[in-house]
């Protein structure tokens, strides 16, 4: 039996990628459990800002926190509304400033089907892992969040920047040519960022342990019931794949205190 507070999962960039659930006092490697199955329970919650057990509202937060903290700020998932360049505070300055003033890339991956994304240069691999991409590549890099926001507006014209999280979790991936695509985004960025392009930058390609084709899926979450269980058949993006089809997203789960159990 193992307990702690699920956050997203550790990745480590392998053939194949390999997971690690880490709680507080255990290591859960995840792809020996591959075969197993698992029994995950809620017992309670932990808000990954408070540390209350306090009902998780959204993202790992109970409602205070998601509505107060500068680790759920609207810049996260819209970086175009970056203000820490400017010295403008939204939450909390230095964090913004942390987090906002360094490097970022923005970058083309195949989830479902080709998509671009903002993310940190020191996060690159593990965000495209967390996506489920089976392969990725570099557009630009700039010196803040603000410029990489600002560039992905203006690619969102030609790609999408969400994932069909069904469609990634099956074997009817986009057969889409990433590098052409590539060609494609530097033309709709044109001039004003023709100084941060990635000219040379090589895709990256990523193969995840699943034991057998998947051909649909349907979500599970502890919002919705106290216990999740089944057969743990894969592991791909931050979802846990069982054999009956059910796929339980450790990510929009996180915050939940729970206790895990294994079997052959």
């Amino acid at each position: 039996m193992f307990s702690g507070v699920l956050k997203k999962m550790i990745s480590i960039y392998d053939n194949p990628v390999r997971y690690i659930l880490d709680f507080e006092n255990d290591f859960l490697l995840i792809n020996q459990l591959v075969g197993k199955n698992l029994s995950i329970h809620k017992i309670g919650y932990s808000c990954l800002s408070c540390s209350e057990n306090i009902e998780i509202f959204a993202n790992g937060f109970c409602k205070k926190c998601f509505f107060e903290s500068p680790m759920s700020g609207d810049w996260i998932m819209k970086p175009e509304l970056s203000k820490a360049h400017l010295g403008v505070e939204d939450r909390n300055i230095d964090y913004e400033k942390k987090i906002q003033l360094q490097s970022h890339i923005v970058y083309l991956s195949k989830t479902s089907g080709i998509k671009v994304g903002v993310t940190r240069s020191n996060n690159m691999t593990s965000r495209w892992i967390d996506q489920g991409a089976v392969e990725a590549i570099q557009l630009i890099e700039v010196p803040n969040r603000y410029l990489a926001g600002v560039a992905e507006v203006k690619l969102k014209d030609k790609f999408s920047d969400k994932t069909n999280w069904r469609k990634m979790l099956t074997s009817n991936i986009d057969e889409s040519d990433i590098i052409s695509d590539k060609k494609i985004a530097f033309e709709a960025l044109g001039s004003d960022f023709e100084k941060y392009f990635k000219i040379n930058s090589q895709l990256k390609k990523f193969n995840y342990q699943i034991q057998q084709p998947v051909e649909s899926v349907k979500s599970v979450s502890l919002k919705k019931s106290n216990d999740v269980e089944g057969k743990l058949i894969g592991v791909k993006g931050q979802y846990l794949i069982f054999e009956d089809s059910s796929v339980f997203n450790v990510r929009s789960n996180e915050g939940f205190l729970v206790e895990i159990s294994i079997s052959n």
